[in-house]
């Protein structure tokens, strides 16, 4: 007997971080069912005067906002981390080890619009927070003490999304932290084998089979991971192998923006609301060295199962054991590649 991954229990490799998940696909034999209820959803000003992102408004302390008209970027006012940090490490026994970390936490609003979200925006607007990214990925990484810069969107309530004003955040640290440090062994050990990157090859297959891409141009290509953990999780793949936001050209840029609204136009449209999500940019690290290994590359981790409000939660087996999903990705791809280019608030 073959095994049936559309129906069998099977664990499914992740070759970027070595892991494994675990995909029960008996046990959602319809994995799609339509929307299961109305969700209220609440309309936004374009201005709100309570709102500490927002054009010309007070944030912390004296600090307060420019009116800005397009993309506004500033130190957190809170940063998780901080560049007088003492490089100092603590160990006791080899059993009580701790180290300081240096670094600069960055809050990126994607507009001066409170009610706009990048799947809402339009492309001009988006490719100005790309042009943002480059640029601040080239200033940070530039920084002695900077090895690292992780930029990265938290989407929604449900994400922890502590200011609803759309926007981002970048982390920019000395130790590589620990999901690209994975991706970095695993990235390595396969080019230095095969001469070739990692996702290059894994993008090429995908492409072959046609069995998981969800949106596609001629720069950037999405898809659900064969090893996707989260019910609709995509990543997006360049075509063209490069490791850094610095590498891409102005056609590739245009390329990242068109591919970003064309999936966050996807998620929204499954159960017709603004949908939640962290997302994230692993770009190669910012310590000096080559990375030929390194292909750029973007994760979006939404937590939304079988409805607006029904979201798949991490616990139990999947913290004490293996990660497990029982939707299988080819399911989830198949749903999102059917959805319209056309945002749901924009149909006639």
């Amino acid at each position: 007997m073959s095994i049936d991954l559309s129906n069998d229990p099977h664990r499914r490799y992740n070759p970027l971080t070595g892991e494994w998940v675990q995909v029960s696909p008996h046990r959602a034999k319809r994995p799609w069912q339509g929307k299961e209820e109305e969700t209220a959803t609440s309309q936004k000003p374009q201005y709100d005067s309570d709102c500490y992102l927002c054009p010309g408004n007070d944030r912390a302390g004296d600090a307060s906002n420019p009116n800005y008209d397009s993309t506004f970027v500033f130190t957190n006012d809170f940063s998780a981390l901080k560049l007088d940090t003492p490089s100092e490490t603590v160990n006791n026994s080899n059993l009580l080890v701790a180290k300081g970390e240096k670094g600069i936490c960055r809050v990126i609003c994607f507009s001066p619009r409170h009610d706009l979200t990048l799947p809402e925006m339009e492309l001009p607007q988006i490719r100005e927070v790309v042009n943002l990214w480059v640029s601040e990925y080239a200033e940070l990484g530039a920084r002695e003490e900077i090895n690292y810069v992780q930029i990265f969107e938290n989407k929604g309530e449900i994400m922890g999304c502590s200011n609803p004003h759309p926007h981002g955040q970048i982390w920019a640290q000395q130790t590589i932290p620990d999901e690209p440090a994975k991706e970095l062994k695993q990235q390595t050990a396969y080019y230095q084998e095969n001469g070739t990157t990692l996702l290059a090859d894994y993008l090429d297959l995908e492409l072959e089979l046609d069995k998981r891409i969800v949106a596609k141009n001629e720069h950037f290509a999405v898809m659900i991971p064969y090893w996707a953990f989260w019910p609709f999780e995509t990543i997006v793949i360049s075509r063209r192998p490069f490791a850094r936001l610095t590498d891409m050209t102005d056609k590739e840029k245009e390329g990242l923006a068109d591919i970003v609204k064309q999936l966050t136009v996807k998620y929204d449209n499954i159960f017709e609301v603004s949908f939640p999500y962290s997302a994230g940019i692993h770009a190669a690290p910012t310590d000096g060295k080559d990375h030929p290994e390194w292909h750029f590359h973007m994760h979006f981790y939404p937590p939304l199962l079988r409805s607006a409000t029904v979201k798949k939660f991490r616990v139990g087996y999947e913290m004490l054991g293996t990660p497990q999903r029982d939707i299988t990705p080819e399911a989830s791809a198949e749903l999102l590649q059917s959805l319209p280019a056309l945002h749901y608030k924009q149909k006639p």
